[in-house]
């Protein structure tokens, strides 16, 4: 007989600092969505992943609670979804070293992420960096969640969380954990680049020009966009058009998130223009999509211990939930603990 689950949604961000437009329409802006739809939602701020490098501890406390404020100003409503910090929760490090048990190390060495960051020298890397996948699962099943919004960089990471799983159930004969289902990125929420369409936008890149952060003014954005790389060519009238033009079509995803429009609607619009017509009008949809986000995240950063009291709050419905899982875990795996 197979078990049902309730639907219920989980997925965090690392606070490693500087969240950006690709952060926002690829997460934040989607985990705002998907509240009240029927499926519960979790949202984490994962900060025993970031360890897994070194970090300064203040600047770790100050991103912490700026990804809480980012979470909230787009739209994550503690009142409706649980919001709190990883670290909080001790059932996601429990639940962590119960999977080390059941994970296989050459699955670990096969994922890509830990390949990418630890380079040429693996062997210098810390444990926790191998062993992060290993994490992500426990975060993933303490909840027994049936969902995981992910982009391209984490579906490796969430079959893993399958895999776990299914062995976990397959060891000790039971249907205990959820093969938890990806809930693949729609349209235009994999953003590139500004400077180069075939690299995601990210914080670590060194040039500030190739990405618009959470935290910039309007002034800033405008200037971005203005200088973002495009081609010559005019703008076509489908997506189709730019399937070998990738700056122009990041640009045109963009609106498109922004806008809540498919690329197709966006490029009817601008159908023969050039990006000198395009880019004006792309820097104001932005501005009006992002200058609250921004408002809002100054006004919650401004109150640093109203924010921790939210974590805090959420951290204790968190592990209410968590709790009674890892508990039976324990049972299934034959561990003898006090009533």
């Amino acid at each position: 007989m197979t078990t049902s689950f309730a639907k219920r949604i989980f997925s965090g961000i690392q606070p490693s600092g500087g969240l950006t437009l690709g952060n926002y329409l690829g997460a934040l802006k989607r985990f705002a969505d998907y509240q009240g739809k029927g499926a519960e939602t979790i949202y984490c701020v994962v900060d025993l992943h970031a360890i897994t490098v070194w970090q300064e501890p203040e600047k770790l406390r100050h991103n912490t609670r700026e990804v809480a404020a980012a979470f909230m100003a787009s739209g994550v409503d503690p009142e409706v979804s649980i919001l709190f910090n990883q670290s909080q929760v001790s059932q996601h490090a429990e639940l962590a070293w119960l999977f080390n048990t059941v994970a296989r190390v050459g699955w670990m060495y096969r994922m890509t992420q830990f390949k990418d960051k630890a380079g040429k020298n693996s062997e210098n890397s810390s444990l926790g960096l191998l062993a992060y996948p290993s994490l992500m699962a426990a975060d993933i099943l303490a909840y027994h969640a049936t969902a995981v919004p992910v982009g391209e960089d984490q579906k490796q990471h969430l079959e893993l969380t399958r895999d776990i799983a299914a062995k976990f159930n397959h060891d000790y004969g039971v249907d205990f954990f959820p093969i938890t289902e990806p809930m693949i990125e729609g349209t235009a929420t994999r953003v590139m680049s500004l400077r180069d369409g075939s690299k995601k936008m990210s914080k670590s890149d060194p040039s500030d020009a190739s990405r618009i952060n959470l935290t910039d003014d309007a002034d800033a954005i405008a200037q971005k966009i203005r200088k973002a790389r495009t081609d010559a060519d005019p703008l076509p009238g489908s997506m189709e058009g730019l399937k070998d033009r990738p700056e122009a079509k990041n640009l045109v995803n963009i609106y498109a998130a922004l806008t809540g429009e498919n690329g197709d609607q966006v490029l009817a619009r601008f159908e023969g223009q050039g990006f000198g017509a395009f880019k004006p009008a792309l820097a104001e949809v932005a501005v009006e999509a992002l200058a609250p986000i921004t408002r809002r995240m100054t006004e919650f950063m401004a109150d640093p211990a109203e924010i921790d009291r939210i974590l805090g709050r959420g951290a204790g419905q968190a592990a209410a939930i968590a709790g009674p899982i890892v508990e039976r875990t324990k049972d299934i795996m034959g561990m003898i603990r006090s009533r």
